[in-house]
């Protein structure tokens, strides 16, 4: 097979959660079981660093990668969904898995991992520890792809466990309160493990505390020990922080959800330095040098990691930003993003999977834009047509079109050089919008 034979393979031949919904979710870890047997357990001969959350997990992941390599780390990263490429989800210091690993693993395991009927998911998750084993990575950091507890990433025991926040997503499959997702989520807590919440209040908070109390994992809120202490946006799209520990700090990714995560992100670095996987050292310039480095983590996590679609910028006349926020706790953060934005005119290229809380998405949008409603090659998508009738619900105008090109290719029409176009709604938009317009 070629490389896009494989991939068509994998995403049409398995059930797979984020083309089909709920027809291709595969709960429970007997498959991924079996299958890390098969090979040999690989996940057991490197670290491992645990990441969920409903929102945030992704820039969490991938900034601890770009810190944890700039320490000199071997590190692997597993994070889904991809946006361009398969090879995304799986990289070593960055550099995506090869086509002809991603080939040849097909070739030679399948007549193994078929008689399992395993999920998409299953088995690249099982390629990824695989892969990260045979490259001899020193520490992996796994992102959890859909909740926790039942996650088939929840195999692993980790140095630490991070979980970003709850937040109201999945409710299909985690449960519509957030005492129930929380619980899910609470899932990667591991005995004797030492875990980071992001954010956490009420009950949600007494929720973490039972579990890691019953496991006697130690916990820490990150909300307790605010390193964040103040923001300012630099000229250019950067933001800098000021911190408690770790004097000024200038993030790559920006957006007002940022602040949070770098937060989660500097608690996760002090505990790692407790835990001796990162160490201080005296520095000439009477600077530590993790601090360089934790620095020189943020500055670059894009160009060392390979992350987009995080409030990214990709032309300036006019203003072109998309992102990949796709639920209500997401939206809440983007809409105040968006009212800071100043320019003639806002054009929002808009598309949304079916399973998401449209109504609630949709009163968060800015009334004053022009909307290009479009669809997503995705059998969860919204038409472009029943978008609009929603839309039309929150006094939000504009017109359909059927793929996510041609309502780029209006926006960029109608568009002036001061005026503002946003490209998001759903990971899957901001996927076909890099991969056909950019």
């Amino acid at each position: 097979m070629t490389y896009k034979e494989t991939c068509d393979y994998l995403f049409n031949q398995m059930p797979a959660f984020e083309h089909q919904g709920a027809s291709g979710y595969k709960e429970g870890l007997d498959t991924i079981l079996a299958l890390d047997e098969h090979f040999g357990r690989p996940h057991k001969k490197y670290h491992t660093i645990h990441v969920a959350g409903t929102n945030g997990k992704g820039s969490t992941a991938h900034t601890l990668s770009a810190i944890l390599q700039m320490c000199g780390y071997r590190v692997g990263l597993y994070t889904s969904p991809h946006l361009v490429d398969f090879s995304e989800r799986i990289r070593v210091n960055g550099v995506p898995i090869s086509e002809s690993y991603v080939v040849e693993f097909v070739e030679a395991e399948r007549a193994y991992f078929e008689p399992l009927h395993p999920s998409f998911f299953e088995v690249t998750t099982a390629m990824a520890f695989k892969y990260f084993a045979e490259k001899d990575v020193e520490i992996a950091v796994i992102e959890v792809g859909l909740g926790g507890r039942l996650d088939c990433t929840n195999i692993i025991t980790p140095l630490l466990s991070v979980i970003t926040n709850i937040g109201i997503d999945h409710t299909q499959f985690l449960g519509k309160e957030p005492e129930q997702i929380a619980m899910e989520k609470a899932g990667i807590i591991k005995e004797g493990v030492p875990v980071v919440i992001g954010e956490a209040a009420g009950d949600i908070r007494t929720i973490f505390e039972s579990v890691a109390a019953e496991v006697h994992a130690p916990i820490v809120f990150a909300e307790d020990h605010s390193q964040v202490q103040d923001l300012e946006r630099m000229p250019g799209g950067k933001q800098q922080y000021r911190t408690a520990d770790f004097g000024i700090i200038t993030g790559e990714l920006i957006g007002e959800f940022q602040v949070k995560n770098t937060n989660t992100v500097l608690c996760v670095v002090k505990q790692l330095e407790k835990m001796g996987i990162l160490c201080e050292q005296p520095c000439k310039k009477g600077e530590s040098c993790m601090n360089r480095e934790v620095k020189e983590g943020f500055l670059k996590v894009c160009e060392l990691t390979g992350l987009k679609g995080r409030w990214q910028t990709v032309s300036k006349a006019p203003h072109v930003v998309c992102d990949t926020g796709h639920n209500i706790s997401s939206w809440e953060y983007l809409s105040q993003q968006l009212k800071e934005i100043k320019c003639d005119h806002m054009h929002i290229i808009f598309a949304l999977l079916g399973d998401k809380d449209h109504s609630g998405i949709m009163s968060l949008l800015p009334k004053n834009a022009t909307y290009y409603f479009t669809r997503v090659n995705n059998k969860r998508a919204l038409s472009e047509n029943v978008l609009k009738i929603y839309a039309a619900e929150h006094e939000l105008q504009g017109d359909g079109y059927a793929d996510v090109a041609a309502a780029y290719e209006a926006a960029k029409s109608a568009a002036g050089e001061k005026d503002f176009i946003f490209v998001g709604g759903s990971n899957y938009v901001v996927a076909e919008f890099l991969k056909n317009c950019i």
